[in-house]
């Protein structure tokens, strides 16, 4: 059985993708914050651990602990973050760090030691990492400036990620949704088109899918999901 690091498990999108990767084999090691969307469910292949992926010296120690509990880790899904208003010119340092900090640096410090595991251990490795459209197209974004500066960050590491694992099985792929389709995001935008929405369910089966033998061999590692305004 491969094993599997979610981190953000206990967020609406985290739940999901928990519950689909143990529904398809997967052992799960789910990583969680003090704030969440709801309770991540019983089963005998989940292993949840509470940390703050902010901090890089406990999320180093934290990935050295689970690389030694669970030396068959594949994959690490990674799936904190979070959204703030503002445009460039609104947009202070205060502002700005912390959107990196939670969009890049949680992804970051994961990413970091992991690498660093996956090439010792000569098997490789795969990170999926979630994106948004203004990271890509600058003028989606221009009323939230700081978290699109921020997920461009996370789509420029899934580059610099294959560059230097081209040659060391080691991957990184992109899922970059549309607005999601939550309770929340429906009760902030009730007039929007919930129908161009991606649901969680469709994201998750898009990460099974990345995770696949058939999914390895993509050679674009950006994957649009839902239907853009």
């Amino acid at each position: 059985m491969s094993t599997v690091i979610i981190t953000g498990a206990n967020g609406n999108l985290g739940l999901v993708v928990t519950e689909h990767l143990l529904s398809v084999g997967y052992r799960i090691i789910a990583i969680t914050g003090p704030g969440g969307a709801g309770q991540l469910p019983r089963h005998s292949s989940l292993i949840t651990k509470e940390a703050d992926l902010g901090n890089e010296h406990k999320t180093d120690e934290l990935v050295t602990s689970l690389a030694d509990q669970y030396p068959d880790i594949k994959a690490a899904v990674l799936l904190v973050g979070g959204f703030a208003m503002g445009r460039l010119q609104q947009t202070s340092d205060e502002m700005l760090e912390h959107m990196i900090r939670l969009n890049f640096f949680t992804a970051f410090h994961m990413v970091r030691p992991l690498f660093s595991w996956f090439e010792k251990s000569n098997a490789g490795g795969q990170f999926i990492l979630t994106g948004s459209r203004p990271a890509l197209i600058p003028h989606e974004g221009t009323a939230f400036f700081g978290y699109s500066l921020s997920k461009a960050m996370v789509v420029g590491l899934a580059g610099y990620i294959n560059a230097e694992g081209a040659d060391k099985n080691i991957t990184a792929s992109v899922i970059v949704p549309t607005t999601i389709d939550t309770p929340a995001n429906r009760k902030a935008m009730p007039q929007a088109d919930f129908a161009r929405w991606v649901s969680p369910v469709h994201i998750a089966e898009s990460i099974a899918f990345c995770l696949s033998g058939a999914g390895k061999n993509l050679q674009n590692n950006i994957l649009f999901l839902g239907k853009p305004s």
